[in-house]
């Protein structure tokens, strides 16, 4: 690896990521998920929740690779695909109206200054009311794959949540194995609106915003009743996410958009660490 290293950091909803373009290689594929984590690492590092790479692609205007902080790498994220959009048109790689590869499919996009609007896959794998055994306890927990899994809970009370404990169980509990799922935990506060609280995967903690875990909450507060599309979604970091789908017979839903800011905090370059 060259001993400094171009890079940009951006936040979607408080969501951050260190974006490299890595179409010359800068970085070694075979170093790529070390490297994340000595890169994201707070107080020793960059400081990040995750490390996105941009690399050519036969497919589209760019291909990403996605590694989250402690590593592991994830096919998809919302907040990410933001600010790689972003990242693309502020760098010349492409222009507003662009399209990207990712191990979720690919993903299209458009940049209006700070503003990404992004279209995301089709969700799957939609299970509703599941009864999970927690320590003794039943829990109901909501599951859709909005490109990475993610389970949805509706508690009494979200600001008393144990988002971390009970986030951590639901997120390693057998039913979700080999994988896994990321948590969101969710509150409706109007006829089209929601609060959410989210523990991610890789990060291992609760996160200040998931965009693929704010377009799962919504969805499946839709689908439950609850709330109607487009949704707004309030993320526990405060700032505000717009989800749009449309609902075909049940359970199919098309059309998915997440649109939001990606905010470019830096730019710099980083000596081996």
């Amino acid at each position: 690896m060259n001993s400094h290293i171009p890079f940009k950091k951006m936040h979607g909803s408080g969501n951050d990521f260190i974006l490299i373009d890595n179409r010359d290689k800068l970085i070694n594929p075979a170093r790529a998920s070390e490297i994340a984590v000595k890169f994201c690492k707070r107080h020793f590092g960059i400081g990040a929740d995750g490390l996105i790479l941009i690399e050519e692609s036969s497919k589209a205007d760019f291909k990403w690779r996605f590694f989250n902080a402690d590593g592991s790498h994830a096919d998809m994220c919302g907040n990410g695909g933001r600010c790689a959009a972003r990242f693309a048109v502020i760098e010349g790689i492409c222009g507003p109206e662009l399209k990207f590869e990712t191990g979720a499919g690919i993903i299209k996009a458009q940049v209006k200054d700070s503003v990404v609007k992004l279209q995301l896959t089709p969700p799957k794998d939609l299970k509703l009311d599941m009864k999970i055994p927690l320590h003794e306890k039943e829990k109901t927990v909501h599951f859709i794959d909005t490109g990475v899994p993610h389970a949805v809970l509706f508690p009494n009370d979200l600001g008393k949540a144990p988002v971390f404990e009970l986030g951590r169980l639901v997120r390693h509990h057998k039913i979700f194995s080999p994988e896994g799922t990321n948590v969101n935990f969710v509150k409706p506060t109007g006829p089209s609106s929601i609060l959410i609280r989210t523990y991610e995967r890789g990060v291992e903690d609760e996160t200040y915003a998931c965009g693929t875990g704010a377009v799962a909450s919504a969805i499946i507060a839709s689908i439950k009743g609850l709330v109607e599309p487009p949704v707004e979604v309030k993320t526990w970091g405060g700032e505000l996410l717009k989800v749009y789908f449309k609902k075909e017979e049940a359970p199919d839903v098309t059309e998915v958009y997440l649109e939001g800011k990606a905010v470019l905090v830096y730019s710099g370059k980083t000596e081996e660490i």
